[in-house]
């Protein structure tokens, strides 16, 4: 545990649920743990209990990814730990592959709708229909432009199973539209959204102020933070400036709300945790600006001051968007400038202000 952490407290301490069941962490809410084929190797999932439609039952919250281990550990929950009622409805918090992925075959498999918000789910389809060399040519061009040269990269960037198709193969025809401020009842207690930006289009965490419980989904995580990237499809976002924004919408909840986070334990401590990613992050763009005091950054060069440890291809590509993401905020803070030189290569530099204040 690292200095940082001693500062939240988790109230299971070291248990996890057991593979194929749910752990009760509070009234009609459950935890259940799935591995993933990455450096972060597992997600949490939520079930509540449900009554939707005259139907008691299981609300879903979030599905994993598309894989055949993951369908036989939903099997093994199904087969283990509903109590004999079916599940009602799915709600995903985002669209990352991870929370997802297999939302099309538990819609079907139970004939229920998909919760999501509007913008997930239409980037989402719009990911889904797209063919994977048109995603992988242009995140190469777009990455060769941020100065990238290495081409074990570039081959992981046409990986087809790193490819959001591979791991979404599909999506529901339909879904139900939620959104920030919305309050949506499952089963005895209210949950209201909250949404959030710069790590998904529009990310949906949950708070049940009955119950003092918050699903923050990759909104707040216990002991990283979530990837702020800058992506090929949207070149010129500003998602760090959105992110740290929306921790903000997360002010007004009790300090010892119960937190459910995508990665990690549950944990208290929430206003200490988005303290400390506030300050994460000024922490990096300081260091940013003393780099960029001495050299003009490409995102590559970025990349090398924010990450220091060895990355492997596909964490590459994240590092690079969030070395991005940081520049960007400099940049449209206008305390940078961002230029492109003989290479063509995007290259930022100090302003004249930030230069001879």
């Amino acid at each position: 545990m690292n200095l940082l952490e001693k500062e939240l407290t988790y109230p299971l301490g070291d248990t996890l649920p057991e593979t194929g069941k749910k752990l009760e962490l509070s009234p009609g809410v459950y935890w259940i743990r799935m591995a993933l084929p990455f450096a972060l190797n597992h997600i949490n999932l939520w079930l509540l209990r449900d009554h939707f439609e005259g139907v008691d039952g299981w609300c879903i919250v979030d599905c994993c990814l598309d894989s055949p281990d993951s369908r036989a550990h939903w099997e093994q929950i199904f087969e283990n730990s509903l109590e004999g009622f079916p599940v009602v409805r799915v709600l995903a918090t985002h669209m990352h592959p991870d929370h997802l992925g297999l939302a099309h075959w538990l819609c079907k498999r139970w004939q229920v709708p998909l919760f999501i918000s509007a913008t997930d789910y239409h980037t989402a389809r719009t990911l889904v229909a797209t063919p994977d060399e048109r995603h992988s040519d242009q995140a190469v061009a777009f990455f060769k432009a941020h100065g990238l040269v290495d081409p074990v990269v570039y081959e992981a960037l046409s990986d087809r199973k790193l490819q959001f198709g591979h791991m979404v193969p599909a999506l529901p025809s339909q879904f139900v539209r939620i959104m920030d401020s919305q309050v949506l009842r499952i089963g005895d207690n209210d949950w209201h959204c909250i949404s959030g930006y710069g790590h998904a289009p529009e990310h949906i965490a949950l708070h049940c102020p009955a119950l003092n419980v918050l699903i923050s989904g990759d909104m707040v995580l216990p002991r990283i933070s979530s990837n702020i990237s800058v992506y090929d499809s949207e070149p010129l976002a500003d998602p760090l400036r959105l992110f740290l924004t929306s921790l903000t919408r997360f002010a007004h909840l009790p300090a010892d709300c119960l937190t459910l986070p995508s990665h990690g334990k549950p944990f208290t401590g929430l206003h200490q945790r988005i303290a400390q990613l506030i300050d994460h992050h000024d922490k990096r763009l300081e260091e940013l600006k003393a780099a960029l005091a001495a050299n003009n950054l490409s995102a590559v060069d970025a990349m090398s001051v924010l990450f220091t440890r060895q990355l492997d291809a596909h964490q590459t590509t994240f590092a690079i968007g969030e070395a991005l993401a940081h520049l960007h905020y400099l940049w449209f803070g206008q305390e940078i400038e961002r230029y492109q030189d003989e290479q063509h290569i995007y290259r930022f530099k100090p302003t004249a202000a930030m230069t001879h204040p």
